[in-house]
């Protein structure tokens, strides 16, 4: 979210008055110099705060309330207070006076294109390694609450098994969306048929409740002035580390960064036959989001998939 152009400097307009109020209440920021417009996506806008003292980014949604953050907000600041990768800290959610809601953030100056540099890939690809590789659950796979990927419910109800749990809250939900969106019988029915033959693709896999970003693409990447990784947006739950790789059809990670993860967290039998499975979630995400042309990447996964395990 936060690496974006500079377009403009905008004054305070009436929506976002209370969030003035809370950044000069609550964190002796001094007084608010002025609000730049920072830019924004599909499901929101970017402000940077400069402040005599600090300085806050905000975002503001038209379309989420503040009680549909109780997930991210915790998500967000449990990734921050866990992991040695750097994650900007959530400050404060509130409700915006017309509609929506804002989330106050921490600001992070990002230095320019250096998150593609190989010394920035490879020290990523180390501290993911070591983030998937420190942070277990006792509970099993999922999270204490429910959070969003993008703007889609991403539901984490505890289970057991990985497989279970991929197959109902990863795939199930997001087929199910599909045909009660756009009336997709067919690729909810050939869904539902690999859904149901999943194990023989995990046959001789040890699989760990690790912490996984959730989100993990080149848009949620980028590095510090001084050139450290920091992660952005993400939709934690506790999963196979495999499938934290599900992005990376645009992530942009090289070699350097694989190398580097798979030292501290080795490749298991089966990695590359399972790649396209966790990029399905993501493709049916999209498709969910954005409309019809990221179906037939879906399908033709699906499609893969139940040729391969012969259903």
């Amino acid at each position: 979210m936060q690496n974006e152009t500079i377009h403009n400097i905008i004054t305070i307009q009436v929506e976002h008055r209370p969030i003035e109020i809370v950044i000069l209440s609550g964190w002796r920021a001094g007084t608010i110099d002025y609000l730049r417009l920072v830019g924004g996506e599909c499901i929101y806008n970017s402000h940077v705060y400069v402040c005599v003292v600090v300085t806050f980014v905000v975002y503001t949604f038209r379309h989420i309330r503040p009680r549909d953050w109780e997930g991210d907000f915790l998500k967000l600041n449990f990734l921050h207070s866990l992991v040695s990768l750097r994650h900007p800290y959530h400050v404060k959610v509130g409700s915006l006076p017309t509609s929506g809601s804002y989330i106050i953030m921490e600001f992070i100056e990002f230095a320019i294109f250096i998150h593609q540099s190989l010394c920035v890939q490879s020290v990523l690809g180390k501290k993911l390694g070591e983030m998937h590789k420190a942070g277990k659950s006792f509970k099993g796979f999922g999270f204490d609450v429910n959070n969003t990927i993008g703007s889609t419910p991403q539901i984490n109800n505890w289970k057991s098994d990985w497989v279970e749990f991929f197959a109902e809250h990863r795939l199930g939900f997001q087929l199910k969306l599909a045909k009660e969106q756009f009336g997709d019988s067919t690729i909810y029915e050939k869904g539902e048929r690999l859904m149901k033959n999943l194990g023989p693709l995990f046959e001789n896999v040890a699989i760990e409740p690790c912490l996984l970003h959730g989100d993990l693409w080149s848009g949620n990447v980028s590095a510090d002035k001084d050139g450290e990784p920091v992660i952005l947006d993400p939709a934690c739950y506790y999963g196979h580390n495999e499938a934290e790789f599900g992005m990376s059809w645009c992530a942009g990670f090289g070699g350097s960064f694989y190398n580097s993860y798979f030292e501290v967290m080795p490749k298991q039998p089966g990695f590359e036959k399972r790649k396209d499975l966790y990029m399905l979630y993501h493709y049916l995400n999209h498709y969910n989001l954005f409309g019809s042309s990221y179906r037939p990447s879906a399908l033709s996964i699906i499609d893969d998939y139940l040729r391969m395990v012969k259903v």
